[in-house]
């Protein structure tokens, strides 16, 4: 039974405009050395820096459907299949990541070094259209006509050489891996300049689902599943309570010497972006 502030969060999440989304693996033991199953944390995020952490025992493509049900708007992620059901659902818009993308022309530098780094240069113009939009302050409608005035060029440079490398490079090889990756999700990685309100990239994701990840390095493994979704728990609130600038210890402590008696009508007063404290 999960507790209502997690229920509370959990209902604000699907049906935002924007959702930002990763995972990472988490070996779950059940009682046995021999048999260490691995499960998955999932992060998903929305535009009033809501997190919550989703425990899966599996990679099942059945954990992000269970999870955000008939959403209808963005959604930002990896190129994990695990998505494509929900996408097929045709409801949903996907919207990929760039720098994903990016990383992987850089990792392809040691054996194709002048390819990879035309396509690094690119990328990087890409990124610089988003740094001015950031430095200038721009609101959402400010930010699509920059886009769509200044990165369509850069774009179609990068798929030219996608479409004419392509055939060219042994597919297993880094830079054909690379190519593959931005060939394969192309509609989804131009996607950003259709609305201001889009990210060029799924690092704020990343970065959120690095407490996931720092937790698996200390702690190895959860205890079974239960524990999994335990741990899911805590992951949301101490993200959450990082992403509004609050002091997780502080939260903690104020929050559950209030909750026995705080109404469960109002217990969204005590998510992370509306606490306030009890005490100075």
């Amino acid at each position: 039974m999960r507790a209502p502030r997690v229920e509370e969060r959990r209902r604000q999440i699907p049906g935002a405009p924007k959702i930002p989304t990763d995972d990472t693996p988490v070996a779950a033991r059940n009682g046995s050395a021999q048999e260490i199953p691995k499960g998955f944390l999932g992060t998903y995020l929305d535009l009033l820096k809501n997190v919550v952490f989703d425990y899966t025992p599996g990679r099942r493509r059945e954990g992000p459907l269970e999870f955000l049900g008939d959403d209808a708007g963005y959604l930002q992620a990896d190129a994990y299949k695990g998505y494509d059901a929900f996408f097929a659902k045709g409801r949903a818009k996907e919207v990929a990541c760039w720098a994903h993308t990016r990383r992987k022309f850089f990792e392809a530098q040691d054996t194709d070094p002048a390819r990879a780094a035309e396509m690094l240069v690119s990328a990087g113009d890409l990124y610089q259209v988003e740094d001015r939009a950031k430095e200038e302050g721009l609101d959402r409608d400010q930010i699509k006509a920059l886009r769509q005035e200044e990165s369509p060029p850069i774009l179609e440079v990068l798929e030219t050489r996608l479409e004419l490398w392509g055939p060219r490079v042994l597919p297993k090889s880094p830079l054909g891996q690379a190519l593959g990756q931005a060939q394969g999700p192309r509609e989804a990685l131009n996607r950003y300049t259709d609305d201001g309100l889009l990210s060029s990239d799924n690092n704020l994701s990343e970065q959120v689902l690095r407490r996931g990840a720092l937790g698996r390095k200390n702690g190895l493994f959860v205890g079974h599943g239960n524990g999994g979704h335990r741990a899911a728990i805590l992951y949301r609130l101490v993200a959450s309570c990082k992403l509004c600038g609050i002091d997780p210890f502080a939260y903690f402590r104020d929050v559950l010497e209030r909750i026995s008696t705080h109404p469960a009508r109002r217990i969204a007063e005590l998510l992370p972006r509306n606490w306030k404290p009890s005490r100075p």
